[in-house]
């Protein structure tokens, strides 16, 4: 998988990208944990305040789910108010979908301690992911997906609603998705959020030049780039590069190919797409979604959104 990201992504005509995915091994996993409670960076806090405040209405309006499914868990801290809400009305059952075997072994720990909460980890992608989730559950039990801290940002919008469609196609009517998204903020609060002055953020996308140099025998010199982040304003998005600060070459060997850099050429790592309040009941229900209640953390500009299929 990483292997055939990193050959397209680095020998295509033009700009050079690779799948923000792959920012997130062991390293890159733990990095952004430490990104999450950096004061520039408060969108984790914020999902977190609004999950805290309103999972018990969240829960009630989902029809009381016994089956809680989560895309890209990470270490699952904020899903704690969630899932303890759900638990007060019976057992659940709480499948995390990571492909991250280190978040999902930090998830189960974070969250083993829930009563009433079996903690059922799946290491996938997230369509294959679904699938193995929803695989054998009950005829009338109604699941609840959880996707939040704005990942869905990572997908460039016509993706964003061809993936919550693919989603809602392995959906039953009665089920459920909460959805979280960063909204539009100015310019200069987004940057910082992406650039933060100790550098965790920098680490992090440099983080994913080391893991080609680990798995695939990749001899980047990391101080031969830079991270930059820019925000584009006409597509609403953040995104994050990787810069060459000279003109290099650089042979990854399990690849068996060398890779061209020019002075100041980029390597495109992320998007991190931005929404306005509107825009959120649009997507889903282009998507095939009924949204049913929107609750928004106005002092960070973030909103948790509850659809139903």
């Amino acid at each position: 998988m990483i292997a055939d990201d990193v050959s397209k992504g680095l020998c295509r005509t033009g700009q050079k990208t690779l799948p923000s995915s792959l920012l997130y091994d062991a390293v890159g996993s733990a990095l952004f944990e430490v990104i999450t409670v950096l004061p520039e960076y408060g969108l984790t806090r914020a999902d977190a305040a609004l999950l805290g405040a309103a999972s018990e209405e969240i829960i009630a309006l989902a029809g009381n789910p016994r089956r809680v499914v989560e895309l890209g868990s990470g270490s699952g801290s904020k899903t704690r108010f969630v899932l303890q809400a759900a638990a007060r009305t019976g057992l659940i059952q709480y499948l995390p979908i990571d492909i991250s075997s280190a978040a999902l072994a930090a998830c189960a720990a974070t969250l083993g301690d829930l009563e009433h909460v079996s903690v059922q980890p799946v290491e996938a992608g997230y369509l294959e992911g679904v699938g193995q989730a929803l695989s054998k559950r009950n005829a009338d039990e109604r699941t609840m997906l959880l996707f939040l801290g704005s990942t869905i940002g990572n997908f460039a919008p016509t993706e964003a609603i061809s993936f919550l469609r693919d989603i809602r196609g392995k959906m039953r009517e009665g089920d459920s998705l909460l959805l979280g998204t960063d909204l539009i903020k100015p310019r200069e609060q987004l940057l910082e959020a992406y650039d933060d002055p100790l550098g965790v953020t920098a680490s992090f996308n440099l983080n994913l030049l080391g893991r080609i140099n680990r798995e695939l025998g990749g001899e980047f010199v990391l101080s031969g780039f830079s991270h930059e982040a820019r925000f584009d304003e006409c597509h609403s998005r953040v995104e994050m590069h990787l810069r060459s600060r000279e003109a290099q070459q650089v042979r990854i060997g399990a690849l068996g190919i060398t890779v061209s850099f020019d002075a100041g050429e980029t390597i495109w790592t992320e998007s991190s797409h931005k929404f306005r309040q509107e825009d959120i009941a649009r997507m889903g229900e282009e998507a095939g979604w009924k949204m049913v209640q929107q609750w928004v953390d106005r002092e960070w500009g973030f909103a948790e959104s509850l659809f139903h299929a």
